[in-house]
Parts: structure tokens; sequence; C-alpha cells
């Protein structure tokens, strides 16, 4: 399948974010194509006081204020993080979380890599539903890093994100995760696969959430 254009990353923040579910990111590495499914997803907007580019240009923040799909990678929690910019600047896509993924370009092999570049505290092999749920976890097990990649293209030969036909038809949308009180905290514009929910950062459907109050549910990923 070809990598998406451009031109998909080049719309509103929000609509990029579900848009994104359900979306495989590909990364070469040595041999191996390493994917992982995107199974949650946060928007951000310039004007929006939790997110980066609300702190102003820098050249370290450059990313975000180019056109739709450029790579924004930066440092959070001990890891790397991945980000997609999306239409207008200062506007972008967090990726939040993914689940390994498997096909002919990505096998077993692929996986084992994963899992490798990943382990647990103990340095013993993350089971594959928690090798990418969490995105420093995610960028970890791809092997991504922000002098790499932070500021770039796509590039079809070493990383890209392509359509695998693989459709998301509930989307749970619920507050963002980790904003501090009075940055936007209570901005809903976490997206997450109702299908995956339970192998993002933190499950929305958990014991205590109530549909309408902590979060809601979005049919065919509208």
């Amino acid at each position: 399948m070809p990598a998406l254009p451009d031109s998909f990353f080049d719309r509103d923040a929000q609509t990029l974010a579900k848009a994104l579910l359900g979306k495989v990111i590909r990364h070469r590495q040595g041999d191996l194509w390493l994917a992982a499914r995107i199974i949650e997803t946060e928007a951000y907007y310039l004007t929006d006081k939790g997110s980066h580019a609300s702190l102003g240009y820098t050249e370290k923040r450059k990313a975000l204020f180019l056109d739709g799909g450029h790579i924004y990678m930066y440092y959070a929690r001990g890891g790397d993080s991945l980000n997609f910019s999306a239409h207008g600047p200062g506007n972008a896509v967090l990726i939040k979380s993914a689940y390994p993924w498997q096909d002919a370009r990505s096998g077993p092999n692929s996986l084992a890599q994963m899992q490798l570049n990943n382990p647990d505290a103990s340095g013993k092999l993350r089971p594959p539903e928690r090798l990418c749920a969490g995105q420093t976890l995610l960028c970890r097990a791809l092997g991504l890093k922000v002098p790499q990649w932070d500021a770039r293209r796509f590039d079809a030969e070493r990383l890209y994100v392509e359509d695998c036909g693989s459709p998301v038809p509930k989307v749970i949308q619920a507050t963002r995760l980790g904003i501090p009180h009075g940055r936007d905290e209570h901005l809903p514009y976490r997206f997450v696969d109702a299908e995956y929910a339970r192998f993002c950062t933190r499950n929305p459907l958990r014991r205590g959430q109530v549909e309408g109050r902590d979060f809601f549910i979005l049919e065919q990923g509208s």
C-alpha cells in the first residue's frame, strides 16, 4: 500500500486525530520494517494552552508551524514522543499509543525486534499488547528518535504512515491525559479506537467512567 500523502495530514487537528486511528506507522530498522497500528491520538492547537505551540515559535518547535505532514518529536517522561503537524500553524496530533501490526511486510521478525527495542524495567520482553501502550513506549518499540526525525517529512524508504484497510467503527472521545491544571485540561481532544481501548495509555472505558460525562462514543469515526 502507498504511503499516505502530505495532503492527508493537511486538515483540522481533531479531524486528523480521528482519521489516523487504524492507520499503520512503519519504520525501517536495518532490513526489517517495524510496524504499529495507531489506536490513540490527541489533538493540539496553537491557541490551546496545553500545546507546545502556544508557548511560541522556537527552532525546536518549528515543525509545529510547518505544513501538515511534518514530523515533530520531543522528549517526554524520559523518552521520545511522536507528533504530526496538521493544517494551520501550531496545530498537530500526538500519537499517544499503538498496537503491533503484522503482515507480509512486517512479520514475526519485526515484532521480535520491537520487543528487543523495548524491554520492561527488568529487561524481560514485553507482551505485544503492552509494547506501544504509551507515547514513549511506542517510539522505543519502533526505534524512533528525536535527532533522526524531528522537523522532517516522511520518507517512503524509512518512515511513513499507510492505510492498511483496518476500519475503526467506533471512536471514544475524552479529555487528554497529563495536561496541567489551568492549561485547557478540560478540552475533549483525545481519541481512542474503541476496539483497542484496553491497550491504550489509560482505558477510557475503565470502571467508574460514565458515558456522556467522562467520554463520548462517535459511531463510524464521525
